[in-house]
């Protein structure tokens, strides 16, 4: 079997574009300089990097200026979470519960810092409510971090709601920053990065087809950085810039984002119906059947009763098919963070594997996939 046509852990990272990877590297092994070199050489990779923040700059609809590269998705988002510590006064710190670990585990870290740090709770669905969000800001929260897309559910959440409500609750005082953390949203569902109440996002290029190591943190406004060096990146992120990675990474966002394919839609809803139709499967949320729209078409996530998520896993890797059992970066811990705030029963949760897809995925590797799940689930249940 071709291995990227039976892959399914695009939510862990795709395969790249090879034509943008090319076509990128040439670029800059023709400008290979230190893009914050003041001679010749160094000025050309500079013009090559700030023409790559200028095409990413227009593919999310943004200005060019709010657009500062980093080393990934990860990066992205500890940045705003950092740069409360340059603040004088410690505060609050509002942090949902089905956040990625770049998130939940250096808000965490805060604590040690001083900061009181508050998890919103989900509802059944894995849904932020606007409302749960707006009962929990007090006058001292300075930061709420609420991803789109989550990674492990597809859940897609009410983030322009929870922007306005925010806004209305902090009505004639200071507003707390509004952080989103966009890293399995972009180039999989409509984002509005300009959106009046969305003041930071996280961006990774590995999600969409592009290289590893280079991710992208939209500001509307400067942040004051915690970490301090040479002041690339205007400041907000020290460190010799991936010139290769940020045109890559602009290409990308071109290709790719705001460009969803409604075929993809229809396809993994199918996808889903049959996958509950089998004896001992469980679509998780349940909700998932009778609410299809409130969810990316990119991650689906299913328990099958009587197979341990690890089990499903080795059996279809056996059978050239790769999936997984959640967020890559917490395989090895073995838990499941997102689904211990949904309240999932814990034996589904142990049963519980991820199948995620991406643009290049297709039917006919989606069928092979669900008559192998089908093969090895009837094993497991006669």
């Amino acid at each position: 079997m071709n291995d990227k046509e039976h892959y399914f852990d695009w939510a862990a990272t795709s395969p790249a574009d090879e034509d943008i990877l090319k076509d990128s590297l040439e670029q800059t092994l023709e400008c290979w300089g230190n893009p914050s070199s003041t001679h010749t050489v160094g000025k050309k990779a500079r013009e090559l990097l700030e023409s790559a923040r200028i095409r990413a700059a227009k593919a999310l609809g943004v200005k060019p200026e709010t657009i500062y590269f980093t080393s990934g998705g990860t990066e992205s988002d500890q940045i705003p979470l950092l740069s409360v510590l340059a603040k004088p006064m410690k505060g609050t710190v509002l942090v949902s519960s089905i956040e990625h670990p770049a998130i939940r585990e250096q808000a965490e870290a805060l604590k040690n810092c001083g900061w009181n740090v508050i998890q919103i709770p989900s509802d059944s669905d894995g849904i932020i409510q606007p409302q749960t969000v707006a009962k929990l800001i007090t006058n001292d929260t300075v930061l709420i971090c609420i991803m789109a897309v989550n990674n492990e559910t597809g859940v897609i959440q009410p983030i322009y709601e929870i922007a306005d409500t925010i806004t209305k609750v902090c009505e004639g005082k200071r507003r707390p920053k509004f952080h989103v953390d966009c890293v399995q949203a972009a180039g999989k569902i409509s984002l509005n990065l300009s959106y009046k109440g969305i003041d930071s996002a996280a961006l990774s290029s590995h999600k969409i087809c592009g290289p590893r190591g280079i991710g992208i943190l939209y500001s509307k406004d400067t942040i004051e950085p915690f970490l301090r060096g040479g002041g690339q990146e205007r400041g907000i992120r020290s460190g010799t810039e991936n010139v290769f990675g940020a045109v890559a990474f602009s290409k990308c966002l071109e290709r790719y984002y705001n460009k969803q394919n409604p075929q993809d839609t229809e396809r993994t809803n199918n996808f889903v119906e049959k996958l509950s139709a089998l004896a001992g499967c469980t679509i998780v949320p349940p909700s998932r059947i009778e609410k299809p729209d409130l969810f990316s078409p990119y991650v689906v996530q299913a328990a099958f009763k009587n197979i341990p998520g690890n089990v499903m896993l080795r059996a279809l890797d056996s059978k050239g098919f790769f999936i997984s059992t959640g967020s890559a970066c917490s395989a090895k811990k073995n838990k499941r963070p997102v689904l211990e705030a949904m309240h999932v029963d814990p034996k589904l949760r142990e049963n519980a594997v991820r199948f995620s897809f991406g643009p290049h995925t297709t039917q006919n590797a989606v069928t092979e996939l669900f008559t192998a799940v089908a093969e090895i689930n009837a094993q497991f249940n006669k």
